[in-house]
């Protein structure tokens, strides 16, 4: 398989600013960064995402893989990142079958930034396979302290999404961006790369994509569940809470959702049977 020729055009992640507080005093303090990107795909205007900047390369893979707008990612040829025009420029090996067709119809999500998604995928959802991944109580404590403890750029200058993959409760990688679409996108490339170099694609079996759970700090949208179970993730862990639509499709597909996650507190909206409680967790708290 042809891996994707990238660039490595990470921009700095937060921008140090003064402000003057209710005292009248001067302080510095840091904010996320944001920054528009562009992206063209064999030099057609395809859409213009409004990101942090950490991993524009596999963002841009990722939006790609999540539109379906490309079947796997030796489709893709290059993606090539530049700040000073805040661009990417997308070269695909055989370029994108009815283009105007599959971008001419789209759906405004709720996703922070002005997330979208094709229409056609949102009439895809039936076709979407879920492996039998569960997870543990235990697992799903352990997921949410090592977000809490982790080192991020919302610890430093806040406003900004996080989102992680973990296989079962070991952490594989963290993004942070403006959007928490953003954010879910990057990491989708980031494991389309990973399936590419191990060769085994998503429902295949002893995929990398097995037992995999995913964590966000943003609400569980129509959105987000959509292109979690388009990654082959079956457990859809956030702190916030999910929407109807978020919900509605979860049930359609099969996949957990467990939402207000903090400390040890947690709801269980959807797929309960992917879930094994451990009373005995509350009880060795209260001996």
């Amino acid at each position: 398989m042809a891996l994707p020729i990238l660039t490595n055009a990470q921009a700095p992640l937060t921008e140090a600013i003064t402000v003057v507080n209710e005292h009248g005093e001067i302080q510095s303090l840091n904010i996320p960064a944001e920054r528009s990107l562009t992206v063209y795909v064999d030099k057609q205007e395809l859409v213009t995402l409004m990101t942090l900047g950490a991993r524009p390369e596999q963002l841009v893979l990722g939006y790609l893989r999540n539109q379906r707008l490309v079947d796997g990612v030796d489709d893709v040829g290059s993606v090539s990142v530049d700040w000073e025009v805040g661009a990417a420029a997308v070269h695909t090996r055989g370029g994108i079958a009815r283009w105007q067709e599959r971008t001419a119809r789209r759906v405004v999500t709720t996703g922070c930034g002005q997330g979208s998604m094709f229409a056609e995928l949102m009439e895809q959802t039936d076709a979407l396979q879920l492996p039998s991944t569960c997870i543990t109580q235990s697992e799903l404590y352990s997921i949410v302290n090592q977000i809490r403890l982790m080192d991020s750029v919302y610890k430093q200058a806040g406003s900004v999404h996080g989102c992680a993959l973990f296989q079962q409760d070991r952490l594989l990688t963290f993004v942070e961006d403006v959007g928490r679409h953003n954010a879910v996108d990057t990491i989708a490339g980031w494991q389309w790369l990973q399936e590419a170099h191990t060769l085994r694609p998503v429902g295949s079996p002893g995929a990398p994509t097995q037992g995999h759970v995913f964590y966000t700090t943003g609400r569980m949208t129509s959105e987000m569940v959509i292109k979690a179970a388009q990654m082959g993730v079956a457990v859809l862990i956030s702190r916030s809470g999910i929407t109807h639509m978020g919900l509605t499709i979860a049930r359609q597909l099969g996949l957990c959702t467990i939402g207000r996650a903090t400390n040890r507190r947690f709801l269980c909206f959807s797929a309960p049977e992917r879930l094994q409680l451990q009373p005995e967790l509350f009880l060795a708290l209260q001996a």
